[in-house]
């Protein structure tokens, strides 16, 4: 019998699938088992293109990743210093990214690990911070902050939380008398919140930054 011209599975195809399985039914969802049934494949034999279940949740995690757009932090130096707008830039693409993809977010609190698009992300805005004329130290404070206040903005709906019932709201909660209309506008309050948080903390690094620049650092 001749072989098929094209492998049945791929690194790339394992990976999507995973993904997909994440997005459906979350972290937990996803075994070498199902993975197996959603790509109609013996289990072993996905052992040939991943060793692991770590492994292969370092490529789905790191696949989401790849979305994310760093060129704004490209470039920044003395004489080009608008690393808020860069930063704001990359945290709106970095959002972006996550929200597509919520399920994945707690895979993320470990840390960029061995993943290279996380690591390409985490040398991109380190780089452009130091560039700009940040302190290394402050630019690591920096870039955690701003990975914190994005991925938890990620992973879930503030607005959406909320039941629609009003009568929910009538017995000791007089201050939440409108909460039963949060659910239905959930994407524009969210939107909101999240450029309403990241203006707050760029105005707040602004002047730490300005009062840094002015001082001896290291």
């Amino acid at each position: 019998m001749a072989r098929p011209r094209r492998p049945l599975l791929s690194r790339d195809r394992i990976t999507a699938a995973a993904l997909a399985v994440v997005d459906a039914d979350g972290l937990e969802a996803l075994s070498t088992r199902r993975l197996a049934t959603e790509l109609g494949v013996s289990g072993p034999s996905l052992y040939n293109h991943v060793a692991t279940k770590d492994e292969l949740l370092d490529d789905v995690v790191d696949s989401v990743l790849g979305e994310v757009d760093t060129t704004a932090m490209a470039g920044l130096s003395p004489s080009r210093r608008d690393w808020a707008t860069a930063l704001a830039a990359w945290a709106r693409s970095y959002r972006t990214a996550l929200a597509a993809h919520p399920n994945i977010v707690p895979a993320l609190a470990s840390g960029p690990g061995n993943r290279p698009h996380a690591l390409r992300i985490a040398d991109a805005v380190f780089g452009g911070l130091v560039g700009a004329g940040w302190p290394r130290r402050e630019a690591t404070r920096v870039g955690a902050l701003m990975r914190y206040f994005v991925t938890g903005s990620a992973l879930g709906s503030f607005a959406g939380g909320f039941p629609a019932d009003a009568a929910v709201y009538e017995s000791g909660y007089p201050h939440l008398d409108q909460a039963h209309l949060l659910a239905e506008r959930q994407q524009r309050i969210d939107d909101e919140a999240f450029e309403t948080g990241l203006a707050a903390l760029l105005e707040g690094l602004g002047a730490r930054y300005r009062r840094l620049t002015d001082a001896p650092h290291d």
